[in-house]
């Protein structure tokens, strides 16, 4: 069983910390985040060798220790990984090597 199903039935008792978490992103002037992608983030990079379910205050202490640096690390990589490249037209190239 992966870790996103086994956690997923914390999220609605957690959502107050996602919600101040959120909120700290946006005192920092950082609005894109959303509650889907904190959650993404914890799944995929926090909890991705967890080999034992989460306790509740371990997953509320994990989402209020997000680093927004690590988040907006996480959330580039992501962008690379589903951004389609192509380099079919000569001109797009010649923008992107400016």
């Amino acid at each position: 069983m992966d870790n996103s199903s086994v956690n997923d039935h914390f999220r609605t008792q957690v959502q107050p910390a996602i919600a101040s978490k959120l909120e700290e992103f946006r005192l920092l002037g950082i609005d894109s985040v959303t509650e889907q992608g904190l959650w993404e983030f914890l799944i995929k990079k926090k909890w991705k060798k967890v080999k034992d379910e989460l306790k509740l205050y371990e997953i509320i202490q994990e989402i209020l220790s997000v680093k927004v640096s690590d988040y907006i690390s996480f959330a580039t990589i992501e962008t690379y990984k589903t951004a389609e490249f192509s380099f079919d037209d000569e001109n797009e190239l010649k923008e992107l090597l400016k």
